[in-house]
């Protein structure tokens, strides 16, 4: 009876001890799962921290591209009236240089024709002053008899 006895006391020993074993193993489960559950919910919560992020900086992508579209716009629009600009300015340079071209124009025809007025006028007083020293000739020359005494211009003899 003794053995049974020791047996007995042995397996309550066992028996204990494997409960402990289990009441150590069942809290060492339990705080797993609570690092599991800690563990998921910090996941989750990373997760949707990154969909957050994700989303803002999406948004904050979208509004920075509208700006730098808008203010593309504004240069692009800035650019088209300052072409515009030039090009209304390079018409009236070219209104302008033509005029010039014009006016110089004139002025040398009319340079021309002083020159070619002052030129006649100086053969005319040559040809009078020969006409001067031919009394007789700038005469008969000044009153043909065929014009009816019509007074035309004196030509020099060669």
């Amino acid at each position: 009876m003794a053995a049974v006895a020791d047996d007995y006391e042995q397996a309550l020993r066992e028996t204990d001890k494997l409960r402990q074993d289990l009441m150590r193993l069942e809290a060492a489960l339990v705080q797993h799962r609570e690092h599991e559950k800690n563990l998921q919910s910090t996941l989750t919560t990373a997760q949707k921290l990154s969909d957050e992020i994700k989303a803002n900086a999406e948004l904050e992508a979208r509004r920075i591209i509208r700006e730098a579209e808008g203010r593309s716009d504004l240069l692009l629009e800035k650019t088209q009236s300052r072409l515009e600009d030039i090009q209304r300015e390079i018409d009236g340079l070219k209104l302008k240089r033509r005029d010039a071209e014009t006016s110089v124009e004139a002025t040398i025809s009319t340079l021309r024709n002083t020159l070619e007025f002052v030129r006649e006028q100086e053969v005319r007083e040559r040809e009078d002053k020969i006409l001067l020293h031919r009394p007789r000739l700038a005469v008969e020359q000044l009153f043909d008899d065929s014009e009816l005494h019509t007074p035309r211009r004196a030509q020099a003899l060669p």
